[in-house]
């Protein structure tokens, strides 16, 4: 049987509609687009179900057939989203108060799909972690409430099932997968006290011991929590907002490894920098980073935190794996020109190295082989569209917006594990009648003082690294101190061929004879030195007093 064909969903100031994937893109014939323009819209994890807000209606629709399944009268609904099982539909809107009713309307809602009912609505003023998290078998449901963490089971909202408290819990992250579930919690520091997170299995709460594993570590205004696939382990950034030193303006981050057998470590970074991204590998052994200051490293590390491979230094800000997690994506987005550098992680070879200017959202089609950026409002109001690629660097579908016109989201719809198998994989590009965009390689900038001199390691501005398996054999990580007396040899070097070049000696007819008076030393240097600053203070002295004379 062959695999289905996944759509992307479209929204923006034209109204919401789907788009049949590739290889022959074309709007989807059983969906009717709704021209009105929309809020939010959601697949189901499934990818069976299609939800969207429009200002006016909630409305849930089969994908394939476009079947209307449930229509909710919430004209002010922001935000949608399903439970994995498809039980479950989570709205939210705004939290407001009025006279008439200061305490404020409940503005989480939890509707049942089957029956359309209205199951729970709780207070949620925040717009961040709004959702309940559940298990992908629906068997718990979290959320943090006042610094604890209430556990609802088997979608009976009524009734809190257990309780995890701790003093000032202000992020959680539950993990995929079915039971047992893991939770990670993370709690800031206070009074020179640090943070720390800890991963807990569900329901054993009681106890200093209860904790799976243990991580506490200073210098965290935020972090972000991150679950590998079979929730053995979690990778977690802690970053401050303002960076003491002054070296970065994006503030300092680090890079925690916990795992529920107890390990934790921090993951050390040779190169000093941001933390741009941190991806897990769809395996669940081997996750890669993206950091330091630009050009950027891109490393893949183990379970063990050791280095399995170095991509070198590039522009880039991100890493992207396939679903299948057989290619690795390096990206540079947001504030540089869209570079992709498109990898084969399984023999770390590079595959295509295609560019796409002014993209600002990359997303895997869910079949391993496609990918779609856009470049949407409100993040850049020009040169709104998108554009659906094939891995080897080929674009075969474009769509640009109007320019009277925005383009605000787009979403692959989703399909469980295992639909799409890993393909082999091709290094020719596929063909295509808009061609690739493969990046041309521009010439370094030169400082116009450097211009007209010769090229040598110190004119560089930047320190280019080439990928691990591009290294010759006699290259070896050098010291910093190393590094840097070859630096320095290297700039003596370049002043003595300058000195040379500029030194131009005019003709003399008859040379006069000169006498050369060789300098006096004590035959130790800093005995020498002391008499060299001496007479240098001498000369100083003689030249103020001839100043002051002709005053």
């Amino acid at each position: 049987m062959a695999p289905p064909t996944p759509h992307l969903a479209v929204r923006g100031s034209e109204g919401t509609f789907l788009l049949h994937g590739p290889p022959n893109c074309a709007e989807s014939a059983t969906f009717h687009r709704d021209a009105q323009q929309s809020k939010y819209i959601a697949f189901s994890s499934d990818g069976t179900l299609f939800g969207w807000c429009n200002g006016e209606k909630v409305n849930v629709v089969k994908v394939l057939s476009g079947e209307l399944v449930k229509s909710f009268d919430l004209p002010k609904t922001a935000m949608i989203e399903f439970s994995p099982q498809n039980k479950v539909l989570a709205t939210w809107k705004q939290y407001t108060k009025t006279q008439d009713n200061p305490q404020g309307e409940a503005n989480l809602q939890l509707w049942d799909l089957q029956t359309g009912a209205c199951i729970k609505t709780f207070y949620q003023k925040k717009v961040q972690g709004w959702c309940p998290s559940w298990a992908d078998d629906e068997s718990i449901a979290v959320r943090c409430v006042n610094n604890e963490l209430h556990f609802f089971e088997n979608n009976n909202f009524e009734t809190i099932a257990s309780k995890l408290h701790l003093q000032k819990v202000s992020e959680f992250a539950l993990s995929p997968g079915n039971q047992p579930s893991k939770v990670a919690v993370y709690v800031p520091g206070s009074k020179g006290a640090p943070s720390f997170v800890r991963l807990y299995q569900y329901p054993n709460f009681g106890g200093p011991t209860s904790a799976l594993a243990n991580k506490s570590f200073f210098k965290a205004d935020k972090v972000t929590m991150l679950w590998n696939k079979r929730a053995s382990a979690v990778l977690v950034t802690a970053s401050t907002e303002v960076d003491k030193t002054g070296a970065s303006y994006y503030g300092e981050q680090t890079l925690h490894y916990l795992a529920t057998n107890g390990e934790s470590a921090v993951v050390p970074l040779p190169k000093n920098g941001p933390i741009y991204d941190v991806s897990w590998s769809p395996n669940s052994t081997e996750f890669c980073i993206v950091y330091g200051f630009m050009p950027a490293k891109a490393t893949i590390f183990n379970l063990k935190c050791e280095s399995v491979f170095d991509f070198g230094t590039g522009p880039r800000n991100a890493a992207f794996y396939s679903p299948q997690g057989h290619i690795l994506v390096l990206a540079g987005f947001g504030n540089l020109r869209g570079q992709m550098e498109v990898w084969d992680v399984k023999k770390y070879k590079q595959v295509s190295k295609p560019q796409a200017a002014d993209t600002t959202f990359f997303s895997w089609c869910p079949d391993g082989e496609h990918i779609v950026t856009a470049t949407c409002s409100p993040r850049l109001r020009v040169s709104n569209g998108y554009k659906i690629w094939h891995y080897t660097g080929t674009v075969l579908y474009k769509q640009d917006v109007p320019a009277d016109k925005e383009l605000w989201e787009v979403l692959w719809q989703p399909f469980p594990a295992g639909t799409f198998p890993e393909k082999a994989m091709k290094y020719q590009a596929a063909p295509s009648e808009l061609g690739s965009t493969e990046a041309k390689p521009a010439q370094a900038y030169r400082p116009p003082a450097l211009r007209n001199k010769p090229e040598t390691s110190s004119y560089k501005l930047h320190e280019e690294e080439p990928p691990q398996n591009m290294k010759s054999a006699g290259d070896k990580p050098m010291s910093k101190t190393a590094l840097k007396n070859q630096r320095k040899r290297e700039a003596k070097k370049a002043a003595k061929q300058e000195n040379k070049a500029d030194d131009v000696t005019p003709p003399v007819s008859e040379p006069a004879p000169v006498q050369q008076n060789t300098p006096v030393t004590s035959g130790e240097p800093d005995t020498d030195k002391k008499i060299k600053n001496l007479k240098k203070l001498v000369i100083l002295e003689l030249q103020i007093l001839n100043l002051l004379q002709t005053q």
